[in-house]
């Protein structure tokens, strides 16, 4: 497409109308919005005419009155990047749940009854002991239940019902 005199004239009268550029890509035809805006751009056209259809816009007086401040809800709002700002709300750590027969830390495992990676079976429990860096490092060894990778205590410790949890992130 070449932008002959005639199409050259017919823009001019167009933009001078107030037309947007999709407007009159869509009169002159076989020309898109972008080419129009390149056209008027090299020709110059900035000047357009002013349209009455939209008042114009009342502004707003410099002074306002004080806006009532909101009680604090105890949160803070932030602005902006805070992904590496300090938190400045003291959190609490999570505490430990309390099991029904004893804590977690308090299960005596045997030094028998110590298992390896090696020396684990099907039928023993897998519960992890410590820190696999370590060299006391061990699995709990007792006896599993049918099913299970763990024994009674440490299915009860692994397996908490929904609800429970619920509660527990609810309280923490």
């Amino acid at each position: 497409m070449s932008w002959t005199d005639e199409r050259v004239e017919l823009l001019k009268k167009l933009w001078s109308e107030g037309l947007s550029a999709s407007q009159v890509a869509a009169e002159l035809g076989g020309v898109t919005r972008n080419a129009v805006i390149g056209k008027v751009h090299r020709l110059g056209l900035s000047g357009r005419a002013k349209t009455t259809t939209t008042p114009p816009r009342a502004r707003r007086p410099k002074t306002q009155a004080p806006r009532a401040s909101r009680p604090n809800s105890g949160t803070t709002t932030t602005v902006g990047a805070t992904a590496l700002k300090a938190d400045t709300k003291p959190q609490m750590a999570p505490q430990p749940k309390a099991h029904k027969k004893q804590d977690v830390d308090a299960v005596v495992v045997p030094i028998s009854k110590r298992a390896s990676i090696l020396t684990l079976t099907e039928n023993t429990c897998k519960w992890p002991i410590g820190d696999p860096g370590d060299g006391d490092f061990h699995f709990c060894g007792h006896k599993s239940d049918a099913g299970t990778p763990y024994c009674k205590y440490h299915a009860e410790v692994a397996y908490q019902p929904s609800s429970e949890r619920r509660r527990a992130k609810k309280a923490s």
